[in-house]
């Protein structure tokens, strides 16, 4: 099942084992932004959807029977009253969804925009602030104003759950850089060594620091990868080494880019079974940020030995006037023996990439602009 959030609405396409033939499901919360939409993968029937409506603001809808029926959380995430003589905030909208642990049942955390970590324990049903991150001020100083962030405003995003340690989280906050916490979210250590900022900005100063999306390895749990505002980075540590806070030096990968398509954009996506094999999905990133294919001519890139080297895949995608990009939840992968790969384009086209991206099959056009894509496989 592939998980569908845009601009208008959400979507469920089912498909075989094949992957080639699909059946729709929606439009759900049509004329709803729905940023992200998760299947919780311990139960394999629970959903949340990450909504703003027009009457009910900000919100998370739930659903137990796979999207057939959908109540609205009792409690969605709201900031607390501020403390430390910091000022109030509101959530403007949620943004990145994340199932707990597997030895946590019931356990979610959400990122919003502004920057916040909430966190569920019943499922979904009601959430709570993580003080650690939403009272934090020297987090709050790094977060910079709602005018420092990305055009539709600054977000928490990227949230990971060391598959080994429940109390091992990591996030990425744009901007204000990547954070690590060994204690369930109480205390935070950075994690921005070898990063770069934007030419002229001081790389010390935690707000110029703009990750756009980081992985976690699923065979590698100790190794990251980062598609970042200035590039693209891996971070490898032991397994001793990443239990301690703050270990660890990023090294920039995408110097092996080629150099028309450049290592600017926003999906990072990991292979399931091999901690050698990413790919990405390059936009053109220069003078104004256009924010679209580079020369209109959209391709993913793999690499197969942890970014020595890349190649591009574009069998079937368009070959020339393709002004789409995408944005950073709008790729991923699914978990069989040869995977295929799912995007979503800012001009509301859903394709697959049979395997491992080799060649691309469009499964959707005319859908609202796609802000995140998911896929889960059904018992």
């Amino acid at each position: 099942m592939i998980l569908l959030a845009t601009r208008k609405g959400a979507w469920l396409f089912h498909g075989d084992s094949s992957r080639k033939r699909w059946k729709v499901d929606g439009p759900h919360f049509l004329g709803h932004n729905i940023s992200h939409l998760q299947l919780d993968p311990r139960d394999g029937r629970t959903l949340l959807a990450a909504a703003k409506t027009g009457h009910l603001g900000p919100t998370i809808f739930r659903s137990t029977d796979l999207g057939k029926t959908w109540t609205e959380a009792q409690r969605p995430p709201a900031f607390d009253k501020p403390s430390n003589g910091l000022p109030a905030r509101s959530v403007d909208h949620n943004f990145w969804l994340c199932p707990g642990h597997a030895s946590e049942p019931g356990a979610w955390y959400v990122g919003t925009s502004p920057q916040g970590l909430f966190r569920s324990t019943d499922g979904g049903i009601s959430w709570s602030g993580l003080p650690g991150v939403n009272d934090n001020p020297q987090l709050r100083e790094w977060m910079g104003s709602a005018q420092d962030g990305t055009p539709d405003g600054p977000k928490l995003h990227s949230i990971l759950i060391d598959p080994r340690d429940p109390a091992h989280l990591i996030f990425g906050m744009s901007g204000g850089g990547v954070h690590e916490s060994h204690d369930a979210g109480l205390t935070w250590t950075t994690l921005v060594q070898g990063l770069e900022v934007v030419e002229g900005l001081d790389p010390n100063i935690l707000t110029f620091h703009d990750p756009h999306c980081i992985r976690q390895c699923p065979s590698r749990p100790e190794r990251l990868y980062q598609q970042n505002h200035c590039g693209i980075y891996r971070l490898d540590r032991s397994a001793e080494s990443s239990a301690e806070p703050g270990t660890g030096r990023w090294q920039r990968i995408g110097r092996k880019m080629p150099k028309s398509a450049g290592d600017i954009g926003f999906p990072m996506v990991v292979h399931p079974h091999d901690a050698d094999t990413a790919w990405v999905f390059p936009m053109d990133g220069s003078d104004v940020w256009p924010r679209t294919s580079p020369a209109g001519r959209p391709a993913a890139y793999i690499t197969r030995n942890a970014g020595r080297s890349w190649q591009r895949l574009d069998q079937g995608l368009p070959r020339s006037q393709a002004w789409w990009t995408l944005k950073r939840q709008a790729m991923t992968v699914d978990a069989m023996q040869v995977p295929a790969l799912y995007l979503g384009t800012t001009s509301g086209e859903l394709w697959v990439g049979h395997e491992e991206g080799a060649h691309w099959v469009n499964i959707a056009r005319h859908l609202p602009e796609i802000y995140a894509v998911e896929v889960a496989a059904l018992a």
